[in-house]
């Protein structure tokens, strides 16, 4: 690719098999649909490594493909240290996974550190729930909550960022 990613994103979860890869593969399929995928750059992690290596979840998968986005590809890891420094904004799906990467992010990169549903205006919600122990039902409604998400980051970038 000749031109260089303008802007990065990554999205952080426990183990990143559910909320962060999905959010990672709605947000990249939105960019897509926008010609926005050449400028910003997606990622996710989790902020544990239960998973690392794994694909996501077969119900993230089942659900986001139901919506035409395909997550198959992706393959877990756990934030480090050097993601901090790289990353451009670093989202964290709940408050549990944002005291953990406010605590291990250097202080001059915690500013890049939120939550994730601060970019979702009309949820009632702020944190992404966990659908891991519940059914159907709950991966559908992350996918919701993801998909309001990211439009409203894919909007504040272009205000801030004139993208």
């Amino acid at each position: 690719m000749s031109e260089a990613r303008h802007l990065k994103v990554l999205f952080v979860c426990l183990g990143n098999i559910c909320r962060s890869p999905s959010a990672e593969g709605v947000f990249r399929h939105m960019l897509a649909e926008q010609g926005l995928d050449h400028v910003i750059e997606t990622d996710s992690a989790g902020t544990h490594a239960y998973h690392v290596g794994n694909p996501p979840d077969q119900r993230s998968q089942i659900a986001a493909r139901k919506r035409g986005v395909d997550i198959g590809d992706l393959r877990a890891r756990q934030v480090n240290r050097s993601d901090f420094e790289y990353f451009d904004y670093v989202l964290a799906m709940d408050r549990s996974n944002l005291e953990i990467l406010l605590a291990e992010a250097p202080e001059r990169y915690r500013s890049k550190v939120r939550l994730f549903l601060e970019y979702a205006s009309d949820a009632e919600e702020d944190e992404v729930p966990d659908p891991y122990y519940g059914g159907d039902r709950g991966f559908e409604h992350v996918l919701d909550l993801i998909g309001e998400a990211s439009s409203g980051l894919l909007a504040a970038i272009r205000r801030t960022h004139q993208v």
